[in-house]
This record gives C-alpha cells, sequence and structure tokens, in this order.
C-alpha cells in the first residue's frame, strides 16, 4: 500500500490508552506497591487471552481482566477485598490516554479512525467516552465478535468486514510489537508504536513501520 490508508484502525490498551495509569489507583489502596501490581496485572492479562486462545475458552476481557487482577493480587500477597476489586476494575473504564493521543489523532483527518481492541463492548464504549475520543473515533471494534483474542487472523478480519475496506488498504496501528506482527501477518500495513525502544519479536514477518510515539504517525500517513 503505497496510497494513503482508507482507514487507520487502532489497537487501544497500550496504545491509546496507558493500562499502567491503573498503578495510581492500586497505589492509594496498597502505598509502595502499585506500580508492581499493575505490571503482574498486564502481563497475566495478555498471557490469559493468549492461554484461553489456544484451549478454545473464550471469556470476554472483562472476566480476564478480574481472573489476572486474582492473580496478581494473590502472587503478591496483596489483599483483595470486593470494595479493592470494584475500584481498580472501574479505573480500566477511566484509564488515561497517552499525552500524544489526541493532537495525533486531531491531524488524521480524513482518514477513518477506528479501534479493533481485545476489549470487551462494555469496557471500550466507556473508557473511549471518558477520554473524549468518540468524536475522533468512529468505529469501536471488539474482538467478542470472533470470540477469540488477537493475534488470531479471524479478530484482524473483523476490520475488514465491518469496515468494507480490503485490508491492503487498512493501516493498523499498536504498541505491541505482536499485535502490530499478526495484523502485518493478516495483510495490514502495520505501525509498531514502540515506545520502549524493544528489539523486533521473530515471528516471521516486521512491522512496515516503527514509531517511537504516536505524534509521529500524522507524517507517515501522509
Amino acid at each position: 500500500m503505497t496510497t494513503r490508508p482508507a482507514a487507520l484502525v487502532f489497537d487501544a490498551y497500550g496504545t491509546l490508552f496507558d493500562v499502567h495509569s491503573v498503578g495510581a489507583e492500586a497505589e492509594t489502596i496498597w502505598p509502595g506497591r502499585g506500580a508492581q501490581l499493575s505490571q503482574l496485572w498486564r502481563a497475566k492479562q495478555l498471557e490469559y487471552t493468549w492461554l484461553r486462545s489456544l484451549m478454545g475458552r473464550y471469556e470476554d476481557f472483562a472476566q480476564v481482566t478480574a481472573s489476572a487482577l486474582g492473580y496478581a493480587c494473590a502472587a503478591l500477597a496483596l489483599p483483595l477485598g470486593e470494595p479493592e476489586r470494584a475500584r481498580l476494575l472501574d479505573a480500566y473504564l477511566r484509564l488515561a490516554t497517552f499525552p500524544e493521543v489526541a493532537a495525533a489523532l486531531g491531524r488524521l483527518r480524513g482518514v477513518r479512525l477506528a479501534i479493533l481492541s481485545n476489549g470487551s463492548p462494555a469496557m471500550l464504549a466507556p473508557v473511549v467516552r471518558n477520554a473524549g475520543l468518540a468524536g475522533l473515533i468512529t468505529d469501536v471494534l471488539s474482538v467478542d465478535e470472533a470470540r477469540v483474542f488477537k493475534p488470531d487472523p479471524r479478530v484482524y478480519r473483523i476490520a475488514v468486514d465491518r469496515l468494507g475496506v480490503p485490508a491492503e488498504a487498512i493501516g493498523f496501528v499498536s504498541s505491541n510489537g505482536w499485535d502490530a506482527i499478526g495484523a502485518r501477518a493478516f495483510g495490514f500495513r502495520t505501525y509498531w508504536v514502540n515506545r520502549s525502544g524493544a528489539p523486533v519479536d521473530r515471528l516471521g514477518f516486521e512491522p512496515d513501520h516503527v514509531l517511537r510515539s504516536l505524534a509521529d504517525l500524522p507524517a507517515l500517513v501522509g
């Protein structure tokens, strides 16, 4: 794809929304342990999506997120009662965006912008609304339609079918290297937002573009 994409499809968690902003809420509950809890929670959350896909035992992302939180608290010996659990899961509906997100999306006028996420519709709608992105994102798509998680090709097919745009005309943006590679293998042009400077995963494909932040995206899209 050498022309401007007809649509840009964004991963949500870690790309637009900072999943580790929940660490601030965790810090108020367990001082000095918030960042540690956030890191393990996220790692186990992703691990559970891959394991459930391999097992053929889909549960929506809200349940996966709750299960991962329970594991992380047990592993770190942090007491998790119902009030703490409710506060932390609610924080996922109010995740902060990365600082450059609103300005970068605002510079992409004329391109259809969508989200394709592991998140369930009940999680995605409030986080998009609370972040003030509803006026910029026209389509919010969830893996719930395929009942399997990324990077299964059936997930990326959702964007093609729902947007009515061929794979080669879609640009896919993710901060998760494995997600960008999965989308590239499917046939999207991919933009990997590599904020940490990590090496490319050895999975047989590479992202088309590597960015340090979403602020770099509008210039690449043209």
